[in-house]
């Protein structure tokens, strides 16, 4: 509902604005708007030889002269365009036309997106096929006993969860979210107050919002479509910022339910995590500039081959589970492959359905309203305009998935993937949950009516990894 009004709303004012701009006489053409390309000048004004020789023969001697090249004037450019017409341009156009962007959209972004998500999405379900995040779930369960003392040692919405957080960790959204729901659904059989909340599945909601993940995977292969220099680089900053998020969630709800964080277990994971995290950001904030991007370039696609390395080592030390499931590491590939195919299909309504209302927006002029009054209100804190233009996508992320995508691909492509607003977009959105959604279908499943303070835990959160990935990306980028 957020996204269909948000969606919606942006159009209507758009168009709206525009012919208001129109009739008003304080816009020439909306032509720009439908057929126009980003970075194109914009047409202000026209009028005829005939108006200037009367007025001036020598300047129309120098648009003769300049052919389409023009002449300019102050922030203008005159342009003869067929020895009879003179066009006027002031400005350049923000962002391509409804048919360019519908056109860029599948040519620029969503073919190159299908082959990443084709790829990727093979080798995370070789993962789920030889049992491996079974066994990831078994090792991360001693430290999740300790967060939900109110559930019976051995219940299992202990199994439930930690192979969500496990496949929410590998990026496998898709299999995390039946995992997600059926441990709900285990925690509800427990719960005494069967409209209410209970404190277990608060916590479980709050962490599972917190989004800790190790691949990224739609956004490098987002940052990829983009061209980035080095689409993986983001990686690093993605789960510390996660990393941050789910510290907080955890710290905040335990000290809402009064739960104990000082034992072994949950120190010891919690001080590891953090001092490897910690050591990293240490040694590459000593680094030069060339050092630093060397270092960091390296590692992120070294940290990728060796996932994809072990991936495939795994199962074929393991490759007898395959025959027992009549199928072998190929063809388990190929099905999540395939699986993969079909999300990028499926999301390609979204984005051109997105991209064209951003487009309309931008154009419009409204947009420069809006984030002008932003910047105005941030500026008086001297925030950098850069993190200005990255926070749209941190704004719409907790309402919205395909929104705050939207947003964060507009940034990427008007900024550029490697600029600080195109990065930190996309910690925003990688780093993040769309809040709303998951509270509506998370406690919808299992009829839960009163949410009681998760909201304003997870919106903490959502604040919390706004402000780390900002810290997080100055230091590291």
């Amino acid at each position: 509902m957020a996204l269909s009004r948000f969606w919606s709303y942006i159009i209507v004012l758009s168009v709206v604005y525009l012919f208001y701009m129109l009739f008003a006489g304080k816009l020439y053409t909306i032509g720009n708007v439908v057929n126009g390309k980003q970075n194109d000048p914009v047409v202000v004004a026209e009028f005829t030889t005939a108006q200037l020789q009367q007025s001036d023969t020598a300047f129309l001697s120098q648009l003769v002269l300049a052919k389409t090249e023009g002449v300019q004037k102050g922030d203008s450019v005159f342009v003869l365009q067929d020895n009879a017409t003179i066009s006027v341009y002031h400005g350049r156009q923000a962002a391509d036309g409804i048919f360019a962007t519908c056109k860029n959209t599948i040519m620029d972004i969503w073919l190159p997106l299908i082959g990443y998500l084709t790829f990727f999405c093979g080798l995370l379900h070789l993962l789920n096929d030889s049992n491996a995040i079974e066994k990831m779930a078994r090792l991360l369960s001693p430290f999740f006993v300790r967060i939900f003392p109110e559930l019976p040692k051995g219940h299992p919405a202990y199994g439930f969860m930690t192979m969500n957080f496990a496949a929410n960790f590998l990026g496998l959204d898709n299999a995390a979210t039946p995992f997600g729901l059926k441990a709900m659904e285990s925690m509800q059989e427990v719960n005494e107050q069967k409209e209410r909340a209970s404190n277990s599945q608060i916590m479980f909601l709050c962490l599972h919002a917190a989004g800790l993940t190790l691949i990224p995977t739609s956004i490098i292969g987002y940052r990829a479509a983009q061209h980035a220099t080095n689409p993986a680089d983001i990686m690093l900053p993605c789960i510390i910022t996660s990393f941050v998020g789910t510290l907080a969630a955890l710290i905040f709800v335990s000290i809402k339910q009064r739960i104990n964080l000082l034992n072994g277990v949950v120190i010891g994971f919690v001080t590891t995590v953090s001092a490897a995290i910690g050591f990293l950001l240490f040694y590459v904030n000593r680094l030069s500039g060339i050092e630093k991007f060397h270092f960091t370039g390296n590692l992120s696609n070294g940290v990728l081959l060796v996932i994809i390395l072990l991936i495939v080592a795994y199962c074929i030390l393991n490759e007898k589970i395959f025959k027992q499931n009549n199928t072998n590491i190929f063809d388990s590939f190929v099905t999540g492959a395939k699986d993969g195919f079909t999300t990028g299909v499926r999301v390609l309504p979204y984005m051109i359905a997105m991209l064209v209302a951003l487009s309309i927006f931008r154009n419009s002029g409204l947009m420069n309203i809006v984030m002008s009054g932003v910047t105005s209100s941030l500026s008086v804190f001297g925030v950098d305009p850069q993190i200005i233009n990255a926070i749209p996508v941190a704004l719409m992320r907790p309402f919205s998935a395909g929104g705050s995508r939207g947003f964060m691909l507009d940034a990427m492509k008007t900024y550029g993937p490697d600029s600080l607003a195109g990065q930190l977009s996309c910690l925003f959105q990688g780093a993040a949950e769309t809040t709303f959604y998951v509270i509506a279908l998370y406690f919808g499943s299992v009829n839960v009516k009163e949410t009681r303070y998760t909201l304003g835990i997870m919106l903490l959160v959502d604040l919390v990894c706004v402000l780390s990935a900002i810290f997080i990306c100055g230091l590291y980028f």
